[in-house]
């Protein structure tokens, strides 16, 4: 039976932090289902493109509408075997939602493994469950991760960091390094 994964978006996900995750975790045969806070199976969010273009931050476009498979108010996030959220604009509010914060608890709880990228960890933050924990993020998000009692790494943003069962990445060109490191901790090894 294959692994089931929870992916967690919300309105201007990141698109690439949404699209890449969840291609890549079907192309190795996990069972990935996405949720939405107020979003039913059948729904979808828009996502926006951040690209870094030499500002002081990314800019950022439209990107694409991503599907919606799992009902939000329903899912049972004791049947997942593990959590991906992805980054973007997203996360900022979402956190807002307490049903987001006790899902992402759960897993911290349980000690499932648990995927987050760059904006994503603000959701982290706002779960309180980095409190003596090393990890990393958007650099705008390093302050929070202190305030959160956590230890944030400035890292290149293709480079992944474990501690535990919590593996973080700083943006989506991180990708190769998150994905794999979050398939180590499901027990999946690729050859």
């Amino acid at each position: 039976m294959a692994k089931r994964i929870l992916l967690l978006v919300g309105d201007y996900v990141e698109d690439y932090e949404a699209m890449v995750p969840y291609q890549a975790m079907l192309s190795v045969g996990l069972s990935v289902d996405t949720i939405a806070p107020e979003r039913k199976k059948g729904d979808t969010v828009p996502t926006a493109i951040h690209d870094f273009v030499g500002d002081q931050t990314y800019k950022e476009t439209q990107g694409h509408r991503f599907a919606i498979t799992a009902d939000f108010d329903t899912v049972d996030a004791s049947t997942y075997d593990g959590l991906y959220i992805a980054g973007g604009r997203a996360p900022e509010y979402i956190r807002l939602n307490q049903r987001v914060l006790d899902i992402t608890r759960h897993f911290f709880d349980t000690n499932k493994p648990v995927a987050a990228i760059c904006h994503a960890i603000q959701i982290l933050t706002a779960a309180r469950v980095l409190s003596g924990r090393t990890l990393t993020a958007y650099v705008a998000v390093g302050p929070d991760i202190e305030l959160a009692g956590g230890t944030w790494k400035n890292i290149a943003a293709t480079e992944a960091i474990v501690d535990g069962n919590l593996v973080t990445s700083p943006a989506w060109p991180g990708h190769p390094a998150i994905l794999s490191e979050f398939y180590k901790l499901l027990g999946i090894h690729i050859s």
